[in-house]
């Protein structure tokens, strides 16, 4: 099977941490260039340092804030000139937990720009090469909550699912180019977000957050949380040239937990 990323250029998003940085990290030591893009200078720095490569392999990085739509859109189009882009990343921050009645007008539009204009700002910009290489891929990193919507995630959950059905179209547009697009539904994968949950819920409940974490443990087949490296495994294997003929699909990594098929 290969899975050799060579000769590849990918954009990867929200890669100085969790699992954009471990995405970034997994590509580069398949042979792809590649370019970081996040709003903190210092972090992507640190993270740039973080890569493999050969002498062949400039890596480099953006810095935009995905809350400035056209922050992004700018940084997008003047990397895009200079650079061919094959596979992009789409991953950021998920919104706020909170119920859904509690959630103002506001809070979903904040969530809209930074979770469908800028993938579609992104993807609108990579698009060009792609089609040019006959070769891309489009790679969304989304949430279980697409299958079966996660309590007291009421903007998540709306917005998630919103991403399923604009990566679906678009999937349907460029598959005749040589493009799939595929969306990552990672389930409770341990991270400095997933960390930020369980200390929430442990103070909302008033219990501690080994309680927690050990609860949420119990509703998990595997019985444990997922690494932000078997997320990038999946996305290592849907860039490559081997995922061909995968495209427009919502694959859990999540140790079974979803309750659906």
């Amino acid at each position: 099977m290969n899975i050799s990323l060579s000769g590849r250029h990918a954009l990867i998003c929200g890669s100085t941490q969790g699992i954009g940085l471990a995405i970034a990290q997994e590509f580069s030591r398949l042979g792809a260039v590649c370019t970081l893009m996040a709003r903190n200078e210092d972090a992507l720095k640190a993270a740039l340092a973080s890569l493999e490569g050969s002498a062949v392999q400039q890596h480099g990085y953006i810095v935009a804030d995905f809350q400035d739509l056209e922050a992004v859109r700018k940084a997008a189009e003047a990397h895009m000139k200079d650079n061919d882009v094959h596979i992009l990343v789409n991953n950021t921050g998920g919104p706020p937990p909170g119920p859904i009645t509690d959630a103002s007008t506001d809070d979903f539009a904040k969530a809209f720009v930074m979770h469908i204009l800028a993938y579609q700002t992104l993807a609108q910009a990579a698009l060009p090469s792609m089609k040019k290489a006959g070769y891309g891929r489009i790679i969304n990193i989304v949430s279980t909550s697409v299958r079966i919507p996660i309590a007291n995630l009421g903007v998540s959950n709306t917005i998630r699912a919103a991403t399923a059905g604009w990566a679906k179209t678009l999937a349907n547009e460029v598959g005749p180019f040589g493009i799939t697009v595929n969306n990552i539904l990672p389930g409770f994968t341990d991270t400095q977000r997933l960390e930020k949950l369980i200390d929430n819920i442990a103070k909302s409940k008033g219990s501690t957050p080994e309680q927690v974490a050990a609860a949420m443990k119990d509703e998990i087949p595997a019985r444990r949380f997922g690494e932000a490296s078997e997320i990038a495994n999946l996305a290592a294997f849907l860039a490559g040239p081997s995922a061909a003929y995968i495209s427009g699909t919502n694959i859990p990594v999540d140790g079974g937990r979803t309750g659906s098929f």
